[in-house]
Formats: C-alpha cells, structure tokens, sequence
C-alpha cells in the first residue's frame, strides 16, 4: 500500500496550480501549420546555402507560431499580420544599435517602455508589443547576417508563411468558424438548460458565458470588415442575439430545482445544428406545454430562437451591440487610453527597469554577452499572460527541460539537412504543449531557439549551459525589480475589480426593473457584467498560484466572486419572471438591495481583508426579489470574517 506523504513534504497547494497541466484540446491545423511553416524555410536555407537566413525566417515563423490561435480567418490576419510588422520594426532598431554599448542600453530599455504600455491595450496589442521586445533584444544581442534590412525581411516573410498557410482554405470555409462559433454557444446552452436544478448548473453557466464571449467576439470582429449590409454577417448576428433570452431564462429554470423536460434542451441542440448548416428548414418543435410562468419564459425564449435560426431574412434592427467602431477611431481611443493610464505607464516602467537592468548586467560584468536574459524577461513580465512568480517559477522549470531536450539534439544530430527533420518534430510540440500551461510552452519553444541559434553561431553544446544561467538571471531581476520591489504585486488589495463589479451590479439590479432603460440597453449591462465577472475569475485563478499572502487572499475571496455571479443570476431571473407576469417589485425593495450592493462595495475597495458587514435584508413576503435578497445577504455573510 502506497505511503501519503509526511505532512513537511506535501507540496503546498499554488505550486501543484502552477505544476497541473491544464486539459484542452489539440488544434492539429496549428500543430501541422507550425511543422511546415517552421521547417520549410530552414529547408530552403540550405538549399540555397545560406542556412543562416532560414533559420532567421524560421525565427520568424516561431512568432507566428505562437500567434497562430484564432479560429476566424480575420482574427488570423489580426493576431499573426500586426504583430509581425512591430517585429520587424523591434529587429530593425535592434540590428541598428548591435555593438553600440550604452545606446544599446538605452535604446532597448525605451523600446521596452513602449512595449510594456502598448501591451495593456487588448490582445492582439498585447502579442505586437511582447514580438516588437523580443525581436530587438535578439537584434542588440545576436550578430545578424547581411545587411540591416535582410533580418527583418526575413523574420516578418517567415511570419507570413504561417498566415499565408493559416488563410489557405478560406476561399472554401468563409464564415465556417463564425458560424461553428455560433452554434457552438447554442450547443453549450442546451447543456445548460439539461443541466437546470442540478449541481452541474454552475460549472456549464461559466463555460456558456466564455463561449458568448468568444462568439461575440468572432462575429464583431468580422464586421468591422463590412462597411455595407452583409446578409450572412447580419444573420449570424440575429442568430447570437437570439440566444441571449434562452440564456436569461436559464437562472430562472435553475431556482426551481427541478430539471427541465428533456425535449427543451434537445430543441436547442436541433437549432445548433441548423446553425452550423445554415439551414432555413423550420425545426418541428415538440414543447410541453408551460404550466408556469418560468416555463412560459423558456418556451417563448426557444420559439423565439427556432424563428431566428430558419429565418432567411432576419431583423437586422434586432442588434443588442451595434457596430463596433472603425479599427481608426478604436486605435486613437486605445492610444488616449495608454497615454492617461497610470496603470500603463507603471507596468511600461517596470518592464524598462527590469530590461535595462538585463542590458546593464550583458554590457558590463565579464560574462559571455547574451540576449537570453533579458529575452526571459520579457516573457516573465507579461501581466495577461498570468503572474509574474509563477511564470518566474515555470520559466526555470520549463527551461531546465527544454535544455535537457536541446543537448540531447546538439550532441547527436549533425548540422544540416537532420536539423530540418529536429525541427519539423520539434515545432508541432509548441501549439500542442502551450495550452497546457506556460512551463510546458517553454520546454517546447526553448530546443528550437537554441537548435536555430546554433545554426547561427555554431556553438554546440556550448549554448547550453550559459542559457541556463541567463534564463535563471532573467528570471531573478524579474522576480526582484518587476515583483518584489513593487508591493502592488504581492501586497495589492485583490478585492478591488471585484468591488467594481459588485458597483456595476447594483445599477444592473436598479436597470433591470421599471422603466429606466430598454431591454436592449439591460442586455448589453448583463453581458458586461459577466463579461467582467469571467476576466475576474480568470485573475483570481492565477492570484491562486502565487505562494503566500495573495494565494492565501484569492482563496479567500474567491467564494464572494461565485455569489456575486449568482446575484446577477438571480437579478435576471427576477426580471424573467417579471416579464412573464409576476408582480414587479416597488421601488423601495430595489433601492434597499441596490443600497446594500454598495455597501459592500465600498466595504470591500477599503480593505484587502475581509470585513463585517450588516447582513439584515429583508423585503415583502412573496416578492419576486426574495432569491435576490438571499443571494445578497449569503454574500455580504461572505465578506465577514469568520
């Protein structure tokens, strides 16, 4: 029988987190795209001998690599395209300033700057920012072959290579990921309506809200392509938009604690599948018929849906977003934004430090000069991509295997044509390996640097051991002046987003009754409310692997997050019922849940502990509010100390 470990020896719980692999599927396209995109170039290279300039472009083509996540074929085009040219711009300065001592220094701690300030503005910002850093380090640190111009045109061509094979079969699958996006949420939604008064309810709401996200996301970000009406686009849209009742009457169904009759979710799983076909054909609908008012809204919400779904021709006025604004107008909103954003310029500031420090440390003390430190830093100190300590932690960890990996290939395969077959196994592990986690991404990226840095400069084995202490400096500036000099990351009051939400969630409890707004305008406050409320739990998910005090805080909180989710819940399951003939509550009862919400509110932005707060609600008997005033005063019992 298998001994438990000593009670001294048991891991502590945020470094199991940061050591799980994270379940998610393998997208084989990015995985045979990465193959060919990586290994064609350095086949090409020595074809023609200069296998120095393949490996550049394979360079290159690693960046489009790890760009390379998005479904839609425009979102393809955004995350690979705009961050190759920042690259190129990062590689051109970097190659500029190679060999110039000091204004090497600085030049790349201003590139830094920029590049930690751009990163707060979205993703796609966030990667174009991370490639314009990566890529003037490497220029400063690495003698590049040829003319100033050649390494740039290389990496950004090797880059392209990965989008030009990612854009391959959109000619023949236009609007295809759209529109599996979109059935896709309606797939999810009817395993969340099978789901309604079971314990599997709360896990499927927060998967059905990271999939309205994504869909949203797909959808919008295709129209703003679409300058005039798009009959596909304005159907697809009608399509998401008529979900959005379903998903309101959901909470509804769940407070009743029974599960709902199986022919309800099956029928929202036939209109998944009309979505993804495009089909017209009307769906048979065998409903029950309501015998109650939370029946009544779900039975209207799926009739209401089956018409949209076979509607050939559906309202485009029913549009709950609007029309994003143009890419002009949102690229001088963003830049306004980063500019007056004191946020944005700390965390810029704190990402020059560390990198100067990098630069300061490779100029100056006798050690072999290397861009490797100052690389691992910029990895390390991306905020969206998780915590610092921890991506400080699975750097070490992930680099310590990658190199294992890389001395075996360096000691075993001769230079040449064997270092095509190295990479074209290598490469496929960096799509497969990334979405289990940041220290498994790096074991697979770090043996195809060194393999096509050694193409380079044909150091050998000799690479192997001074990558190791860079990456290990890297990560110790970065734990030391991006981390421990800042209280704000280890000592930050990681209630406050939530005390923002908790705000935002008093007005949608005052929008949702009366006649304050338009269902329209309630719609759009309940989607950025669980909008925000997903992105909240994601951060306190990674404040949950930072070691003590904030891994100990996050835990701590994180039961307050889930009520708050179920106010929301149970605020539009009120408001369902209202809709379908339940009294509407007065105006009293409304203002003194709302007064509430924000008293804990501000009892939470004043403090990063938890605090006591009055817990005394009560309301009419029989109110449409009284899950509501539940929900509330479970929270608010939360938010005392026990």
């Amino acid at each position: 029988m298998p001994r438990a470990f000593p009670v001294g020896l048991t891991p502590p719980d945020w470094l199991v987190r940061n050591l799980t692999p994270q379940r998610a599927p393998v997208n084989r396209p990015a995985v045979a795209r990465a193959a060919v995109a990586m290994a064609l170039p350095l086949a090409v290279g020595l074809a023609c001998g200069q296998p120095a300039y393949g490996a550049l472009a394979s360079m290159g083509a690693l960046s489009g690599v790890i760009g390379d996540t998005a479904d839609a074929y425009r979102m393809r085009i955004f995350n690979i395209a705009v961050p190759q040219l920042f690259g190129a711009v990062g590689v051109t300065i970097g190659a500029l300033v190679f060999g110039h001592g000091w204004i090497a220094v600085a030049a790349v701690t201003g590139v830094a700057l920029v590049s930690g300030m751009t990163s707060s503005i979205g993703a796609v910002a966030s990667v174009a920012g991370l490639l314009l850093l990566l890529n003037c380090v490497i220029g400063a640190g690495l003698p590049l072959p040829g003319s100033w111009w050649l390494a740039p045109l290389l990496m950004t061509g090797g880059g392209l290579l990965v989008l030009l094979l990612a854009l391959l079969a959109w000619p023949l699958r236009s609007g295809m990921p759209e529109r599996t996006a979109v059935a896709d949420t309606y797939r999810k939604v009817g395993d969340l309506l099978a789901a309604s008064g079971t314990g599997d309810y709360e896990d499927l709401r927060l998967t059905v809200t990271r999939s309205l996200n994504e869909s949203y996301d797909v959808v919008l970000a295709r129209r703003v392509f679409h300058h005039g009406r798009s009959p596909e686009l304005v159907r697809l849209l009608a399509q998401l938009n008529a979900v959005t009742p379903v998903v309101e009457s959901a909470p509804a169904a769940h407070q009743r604690g029974e599960p709902l009759p199986a022919a309800i979710p099956a029928t929202v799983h036939l209109l998944a599948e009309a979505v993804e076909t495009g089909s017209t054909t009307p769906v048979e609908l065998r409903l029950p018929a309501p015998a109650d008012e939370t029946a009544r809204a779900v039975d209207h919400a799926v009739r209401h849906a089956a018409g949209v779904v076979t509607d050939v021709s559906p309202d485009p006025l029913d549009d709950r977003l609007g029309r994003p604004a143009t890419l002009r107008v949102r690229a001088a909103r963003a830049t306004r934004g980063v500019l007056m954003s004191a946020a944005s310029w700390r965390y810029g500031i704190r990402l020059a430090l560390c990198i100067g420090l990098a630069q300061v440390l490779v100029s100056t003390v006798a050690v072999p000069r290397s861009y490797w430190v100052a690389l691992t830093i910029t990895f390390v100190m991306k905020p969206d991509f998780g915590s610092v300590f921890s991506r400080a932690l699975l750097r070490a960890l992930g680099t310590v295997a990658g190199l294992l990996v890389a001395a075996a290939v360096l000691t075993v395969v001769p230079r040449g044509w064997a270092d095509v077959g190295v990479i074209l196994l290598l490469a496929p592990l960096i799509p497969a390996l990334t979405p289990r986690g940041y220290g498994y991404q790096t074991a697979a990226i770090t043996p195809v640097i060194l393999l096509l840095s050694d193409i380079l400069n044909h150091q050998g084995t000799g690479l192997v051991v001074p990558r190791l202490i860079d990456s290990l400096v890297g990560c110790a500036i970065a734990l030391v002046a991006g981390y421990l000099l800042w209280p704000e990351s280890w000592h930050a009051r990681v209630g406050d987003r939530l005390a923002d939400a908790v705000a935002d969630t008093a007005e949608y409890v005052e929008l949702a009754f009366g006649d304050r707004a338009e269902p329209a305008a309630r719609a759009r406050s309940r989607r950025r409310l669980y909008r925000d409320l997903s992105s909240i739990r994601t951060e306190f998910q990674r404040a949950l692997t930072e070691p003590p005090p904030n891994g100990r805080r996050a835990a701590a909180w994180m039961p307050l997050v889930v009520a708050v989710e179920r106010i929301v819940d149970a605020t539009t399951a009120a408001r369902v019922r209202v809709r379908e003939g339940a009294a509407e509550p007065s105006a009293a009862e409304i203002t003194t849940i709302a007064r509430q919400l924000r008293e804990l509110s501000d009892g939470l932005r004043a403090s990063d502990v938890l605090v006591a707060v009055r817990t005394d609600l009560t309301g009419p008997s029989g109110s449409v509010l009284e899950p509501l005033r539940q929900e509330v005063a479970a929270a608010r019992t939360i938010a005392s100390p026990h």
